[in-house]
């Protein structure tokens, strides 16, 4: 099989494709040949050693897959030979075959496409868990999404809008904007053309949201967070902007409010049955329409590199996938 293999920490360009022996089940696991594999930033941190999660070289690269059940080892009970499903790995995603631990792989709903499942697990798990979970986003309440186009922006717009909050879309282009409203944002803010502080002020007529949803960082922390609502939640998904920002903490005192982190990897490892609950939520909410990942791009196995410096670039909206079998 041909597999991406990073062997030596760096930027997209050293990553390379390589012939690999074919997979081989062991007792428990699940072996899936892959039709996509999302790409996330997170995968532009990891190849150079710059994330949380810290594999050992040489591997390959990526989390999130979708495909078809080639075999299953020992003891394995749910799938079969034949099963259209999609898993969250530590590694090894862009690749055209991975062997995957029974407990970390779901069934595809007859309707999903393998694409829009690759987008699932990472960007919209993370989303759930922060919104739903962390920040407890009620029906009637306002949510303002910084990065709002991004894959992880888009799923808190959309899972916002199924929990029954306005949601307020703020990004740095009209066109980005203009996707951020066709997934159900009710009012858009282009930050780079105005003042981010008076549109939240007008948006939420003087109010503020009650939640704030930021995987950006950078400058737009400070006045985003000056901004929110008495007793509001901010939520600390990542730092796209490549700034980790600092927030004075006379801040959060004024207004009552909650700093909350979000690490969705850990809640997952740490809480499975709540990750697994959630899980089955989302695909409640994928068959009822509810929920929609928007793939703007698609890669074969040898444009890897090119997915990811396009990601590492800021130019992706929604989700991007690689597609190994191409």
């Amino acid at each position: 099989m041909k597999a991406v293999v990073c062997k030596a920490w760096g930027l997209p360009e050293t990553l390379l494709i390589e012939e690999l022996p074919d997979v081989v089940p062991k007792a428990g696991e699940v072996m899936i040949d892959i039709f996509a594999a999302g790409v996330n930033f997170p995968d532009v941190l990891i190849i150079q050693n710059k994330y949380q999660f810290k594999p050992e070289l040489p591997f390959t690269p990526g989390n999130e897959l979708a495909g078809v059940v080639r075999a299953t080892g020992d003891g394995v009970t749910k799938f079969k030979r034949g099963d259209r499903v999609f898993a969250f790995v530590p590694q090894g995603a862009f690749a055209q075959q991975i062997a995957v631990a029974e407990s970390a792989v779901f069934l595809m709903t007859d309707q999903m496409e393998f694409e829009a499942a690759a987008a699932l697990t990472l960007t919209y798990g993370t989303s759930y868990h922060a919104v739903a979970d962390r920040a407890e986003l009620k029906a009637g309440e306002t949510m303002l999404v910084l990065g709002a186009a991004g894959g992880v922006g888009i799923a808190a717009i959309e899972i916002g809008k199924a929990l029954g909050a306005k949601v307020i879309a703020a990004a740095s282009t009209d066109e980005k904007l203009a996707i951020c409203k066709l997934h159900g944002a009710d009012v858009l803010i282009n930050y780079t053309s105005e003042d981010l502080r008076e549109a939240i002020k007008k948006a939420t007529n003087g109010k503020g949201p009650d939640v704030i949803y930021d995987p950006v960082g950078g400058g737009y922390t400070e006045p985003a967070f000056r901004s929110i609502a008495w007793r509001g939640r901010y939520l600390v998904i990542g730092f796209a902007n490549g700034e980790i920002p600092k927030l004075p903490l006379n801040l959060p005192l004024l207004k009552g409010a909650s700093v909350v982190g979000v690490f969705w990897g850990d809640y997952a490892r740490r809480e499975p049955e709540h990750h697994m609950a959630a899980m089955h939520k989302l695909l409640e909410w994928q068959a009822a329409g509810k929920i929609r990942p928007h793939v703007s791009a698609t890669y074969a196995l040898e444009e890897t590199s090119q997915a990811l410096i396009d990601m590492a670039s800021r130019k992706v909206t929604g989700k991007i996938v690689i597609q190994p079998r191409r």
